[in-house]
């Protein structure tokens, strides 16, 4: 359920708009939407053009148990996360203008087309790729730590494994060989013995020095795409600050972005300290429900969390869903 915002008033409104990364894809994903809305049905269409296999098909059945492959993962995920944008837009009798625009991972490349950085097809096409190219040269697995990033240093260092992603100021993603994070994590019981780890389900160790091949592969992919100059700020996983407006800047922090931590924390904090105080997540779901409306929002957690000691939290509502769609278009133009 979306927080209630009834002290902010329109004027003093600022808004983040937030995108999920992978993770948060399931079987079924968008397809409520996909029943309820033209526009959605549009760019499922659209996407099915673009890269020459049915999006609807793959995301709503997925005959082949395609949906939690990388290179399947990324598009399907990005399609559903502008279409729930584009939902909102038409649906929103008083649609709010966003500030600040962010996305983990693979959502940065939603946000920087939210921003206008990107047209559909150019993200579509570059998660297309970077997904295969991941999946091809990528390697490894992923644990999360419920430690701070100076006390899961120290264990990564030691059992060759890299900080992957700094989501909260109390929980790392390490990312390794299995080997290796199977004897960091018998070390990590040992020294927190009432704290508990978690596998990522994910194809490789994102974000560490296991992906630097496939950086290497896509940095020509990206040399070739055309990025503009976003028409509102964006957040780079890789600084944690705001995107340099410099095309080429951007395509760099993107290379980048493949083989260092997500500096996730930090886009967060850094979008409330400059006057963010309401945000608006669009795609993905988790939960162990099986339909749309049975799950909940990726990012939602992680948000209050970050932030639950704060004097005013930002206000939160989502977009995930037909039913978070209604919830969050009747709070924002009331």
């Amino acid at each position: 359920m979306p927080d209630s915002d009834t002290a902010i008033k329109d004027g003093e409104r600022k808004t983040l708009f937030l995108f999920p990364g992978q993770g948060s894809q399931y079987r079924g994903m968008g397809s409520d939407l996909y029943e309820d809305y033209a526009c959605v049905r549009e760019i499922y269409h659209e996407a099915t053009d673009i890269l020459g296999y049915d999006m609807a098909e793959l995301s709503f059945l997925d005959p082949d148990e395609q949906i939690h492959l990388t290179r399947y993962t990324q598009p399907a995920l990005l399609t559903h996360s502008i279409a729930c944008l584009k939902a909102y837009e038409e649906q929103a009798t008083r649609r709010v203008i966003p500030q600040v625009s962010a996305g983990h991972s693979l959502g940065e490349y939603c946000a920087l087309l939210s921003a206008g950085a990107l047209d559909f097809r150019t993200a579509l096409s570059l998660v297309s790729r970077r997904g295969e190219l991941m999946s091809q040269y990528g390697e490894g697995e992923m644990e999360a730590l419920p430690l701070r990033l100076e006390e899961a240093m120290p264990l990564a260092q030691k059992h060759l494994c890299s900080i992957a992603a700094c989501n909260m100021p109390d929980q790392t993603v390490v990312g390794g060989r299995p080997s290796d994070l199977d004897a960091l994590v018998v070390e990590f019981t040992e020294q927190y013995p009432k704290k508990r780890s978690a596998r990522l389900k994910t194809e490789g160790a994102f974000h560490t020095y296991y992906m630097v091949e496939a950086a290497r592969h896509f940095r020509s992919v990206l040399d070739q795409a055309t990025i503009r100059s976003p028409d509102l700020q964006v957040l780079s996983n890789y600084t944690g600050t705001f995107h340099d407006p410099d095309s080429r800047t951007i395509k760099s922090c993107l290379f980048w972005q493949l083989f260092h931590p997500v500096l996730w924390n930090d886009n967060l904090t850094t979008a409330v300290e400059g006057g963010i105080n309401t945000i608006v997540e669009f795609g993905g779901g988790i939960g162990q429900g099986e339909t749309p409306t049975e799950k909940k929002p990726n990012l939602a957690g992680i948000v209050r969390k970050t932030f639950r000691r704060a004097t005013r939290p930002p206000v939160y509502h989502a977009v995930i869903n037909s039913e978070t769609l209604a919830e969050t278009v009747e709070a924002l133009s009331s």
